[in-house]
C-alpha cells in the first residue's frame, strides 16, 4: 500500500518504517505533497481533510488520524466516498490533566514573572505573591476522560471540584468526590476554570463575553482542549478589565502564534502576497478580511506577552508514553484495516453524535471563514 504520513518526527518515521516495512511509505510536510495515487493517509490535528482532498485523491481507502479528536476530518465525505476513517481512541488522558495543573501552578505561583527577574532587578515579595490552591474551587467544563483525570489531582491539592457536562456519571461524581452543576453556576463559583470539552458547533466560544461577565472576578482560565472554545477577543477584554486574573493556554484558534512571533507570521504572509500565493481578492490593499486577520494575529501576539498569561505550543499531550501509544495504535489501525477488520473506526453516526449530543451550551455557530479563535 502507498501510505503518506504527515506531521511526523524522525523517531516516528523510524518506527513506522520498521513496523510497516512491507508498504511504500512517504513522509511529507503538507497535504499538497500527498500524491494522487495515495491509498492511506495518516495525519495529526493540523491536517484538515475535506471533500476536495478526497475528490483529488480517489485512491485513498483509509484516513488514519493520530489523534483522539476528529473535527479536522470530514467524516460525512469519507462515508460518501467509501473511505474508512479511524482514530487513536485514547493516549493522553492523564498526561493532559497533569499539564493543566502545570499551567495552573505557573499562574498561581506567578512563575513567569519570577523567572524574568534578573540580578539587577528590584526584588519584591509583594510583586511575586501567589495564592494557595487549597480550598479553592476548580470548575471543569467537559468531564470526559481528561476532565475526570483532573479531579483527583485537584483533590490532592485540597480543592473543591465542580463540573459541567451534559453527560453526567453519578458514579464518577460519587467516587471522585465532585459535584455536577449548571454552566452559569460553574462560572459564578469557580476560582479556576479548566476546559476539557470537545469542539462542536455548540461548544464554539463557550467562554465568550457573556460567559466572562458571569465569572467570579479574578478567575483563572485554563485551556488544554481546543482554542476555539474561547472567544479570544473577549478573553483579552476580560483580562484588560481584571475580570479574568490570568490564563494558561496550550491551544489557540491561530496556533501559529504559539510557535512563532506574530510579526514573523505577518512578514511571511506579506511575502506570500508579493509572490502571488494568495488569491487576487485577498491581496488588495485594505481588503477587510486580510486586515482583520492581520490585526487578530497582532492581538494574539500581544496576549501571549502578558505577565499573567502562560502558554505552551500545544504540547500537553507531548510525552514519551503518549507518543508511543499514538504510534503503536496507528500501526494497529492500519494493519487491522488491511486485514479486513478495521478498529477504532469513526462512523458518521458517532461523528454526528459528537457534534450534537456533547452540547454544553448553544452559542451561535462560527461565521464562515471568520478566522476567529
Amino acid at each position: 500500500m502507498k501510505i503518506y504520513f504527515l506531521e511526523t518526527e524522525p523517531e516516528e518515521q523510524e518506527f513506522f518504517q520498521e513496523t510497516l516495512s512491507a508498504h511504500d511509505l512517504h513522509f511529507v510536510d503538507s497535504l499538497s505533497e500527498v500524491a494522487r495515487d495515495a491509498e492511506i493517509v495518516s495525519g495529526f490535528i493540523h491536517s484538515q481533510i475535506g471533500d476536495s482532498f478526497l475528490e483529488d485523491h480517489p485512491a485513498v481507502k483509509l484516513i488514519a488520524t493520530r489523534s483522539t479528536t476528529h473535527d479536522h476530518i470530514d467524516i460525512e465525505s469519507c462515508a460518501k466516498r467509501h473511505v474508512t476513517a479511524c482514530k487513536v481512541e485514547s493516549y493522553g488522558d492523564t498526561i493532559v490533566a497533569e499539564h493543566a495543573f502545570a499551567l495552573i501552578l505557573a499562574l498561581s505561583r506567578r512563575l513567569r514573572e519570577a523567572m524574568k527577574l534578573t540580578v539587577s532587578s528590584h526584588f519584591s515579595y509583594e510583586s511575586l505573591r501567589g495564592f494557595a490552591l487549597k480550598s479553592k474551587t476548580l470548575g471543569i467544563i467537559g468531564a470526559g476522560r481528561v476532565g475526570l483525570n483532573v479531579v483527583p489531582i485537584a483533590k490532592g491539592f485540597g480543592m473543591r471540584v465542580i463540573a459541567y457536562d451534559i453527560r453526567q456519571s453519578p458514579d464518577s461524581s460519587y467516587q471522585l468526590g465532585f459535584q455536577y452543576v449548571g454552566l452559569d453556576e460553574l462560572l459564578r463559583r469557580s476560582d479556576i476554570i479548566s476546559l476539557h470539552a470537545a469542539l462542536t458547533p455548540a461548544t464554539y466560544h463557550i467562554l465568550d463575553a457573556e460567559a466572562f461577565a458571569k465569572c467570579r472576578p479574578g478567575v483563572l482560565i485554563i485551556n488544554t482542549a481546543r482554542g476555539k472554545l474561547i472567544d479570544t477577543d473577549a478573553l483579552i477584554k476580560a483580562l484588560d478589565e481584571g475580570v479574568v486574573g490570568g490564563a494558561g493556554l496550550d491551544v489557540l484558534g491561530e496556533e501559529r502564534v504559539l510557535r512563532h512571533e506574530a510579526f514573523d507570521i505577518i512578514r511571511e504572509e506579506i511575502v506570500k502576497q508579493m509572490q502571488g500565493i494568495f488569491a487576487p481578492h485577498e491581496c488588495r490593499a485594505g481588503h477587510p478580511d486580510r486586515a482583520t486577520h492581520l490585526g487578530r494575529l497582532m492581538r494574539l501576539g500581544d496576549l501571549l506577552q502578558r505577565p499573567n498569561v502562560v502558554f505552551t505550543p500545544h504540547t500537553a499531550f507531548n510525552c514519551v508514553e503518549a507518543i508511543e501509544r499514538i504510534a503503536r495504535t496507528t500501526v494497529d489501525n492500519i494493519d487491522s484495516f488491511l486485514a479486513g477488520e478495521a478498529i477504532n473506526v469513526i462512523s458518521p453516526a458517532s461523528h454526528r453524535l459528537a457534534m450534537t449530543s456533547q452540547r454544553l451550551a448553544s452559542p451561535a455557530p462560527p461565521e464562515k471563514n471568520s478566522g476567529s479563535d
